[in-house]
């Protein structure tokens, strides 16, 4: 049976203490809960509503995770653009979504904001909800309601933007558990980037609608996988992360000896 990606969040909350993410913030899924219902809240108090677009452009962290949950509750549309676009190539996104708001690093505020976007930095957004309540009356949801935007690569042209709804996110993730067979007992390495569908919505997403866990790296180097592997079950990647961890003389059996699955797509 196919559930909704908040719905999977708030059954796995049940269970406060549940892990969900090994050494990071929030760690489990009741943070992590609690936290999606501040900046949810935050995100009305700036004037956004359900249906508006929020494009968000900053370097991986934990916090985009709950940022998009956020949305999701909210129900506003998720749009994550890579964070090494110039301003040029993202003003392109800009005009073409029309993002009610931009949600930036600080560092890169003031020349967006020169775009004539309405911006502010991650930084600052989740501070404000620090002081939010935990406690969000989402509104209701139809499977067919949009969820995010994703672009296209661009290789043949602009970047064309792709509509995916509530119940593209949640079949595609009920699919892919099916077929993975992911359970609560799995640890996910996770050392993809989060502006594209791999690393943010396969990966979370089946780790939502199973009730794992994920340890989350901010990038790849074969250092900190290397590192990190012992703690995981499942690891994705694209096939330049198995290249170089494969001439790495590191890579063991017995490094592996925990991993049950290795995912490559690109």
């Amino acid at each position: 049976m196919r559930h909704d990606i908040i719905t999977c969040l708030k059954s796995m909350a049940a269970q406060p203490d549940r892990p969900w993410l090994h050494g990071g913030t929030p760690a489990t899924y009741g943070e992590l809960l609690a936290a999606t219902g501040q900046v949810a809240h935050t995100l009305l108090a700036l004037g956004l509503e359900k249906g508006d677009r929020l494009l968000l452009q900053v370097e991986k962290c934990p916090e985009v995770l709950t940022l998009y949950l956020a949305c999701l509750r909210a129900g506003i549309v998720f749009l994550p653009v890579n964070p090494g676009y110039t301003v040029a190539e993202t003003r392109h996104f800009l005009t073409d979504a029309e993002p009610a708001l931009a949600v930036v690093d600080a560092p890169r505020q003031a020349e967006i904001t020169a775009t004539g976007a309405r911006v502010a930095s991650l930084s600052d957004l989740m501070a404000a909800s620090a002081t939010q309540d935990p406690a969000f009356a989402d509104p209701p949801h139809a499977p067919d309601d949009l969820a995010a935007i994703l672009y296209t690569s661009g290789t043949t042209g602009r970047s064309k933007g792709v509509m995916l709804s509530r119940d593209n996110l949640a079949s595609n993730a009920a699919t892919l558990v099916d077929l993975w067979r992911f359970t609560e007992a799995d640890v996910l390495l996770h050392a993809l980037p989060v502006f594209h569908t791999h690393g943010l919505f396969v990966a979370t997403n089946c780790v939502l609608v199973s009730g794992a866990s994920m340890v989350f790296l901010p990038s790849f180097t074969p250092d900190a996988v290397l590192t990190a592997l012992p703690q995981a079950t499942v690891m994705m990647g694209v096939p330049t992360f198995y290249t170089r961890l494969l001439a790495d003389p590191r890579l063991t059996r017995d490094a592996c000896t925990g991993v049950r699955l290795f995912i490559s797509s690109s």
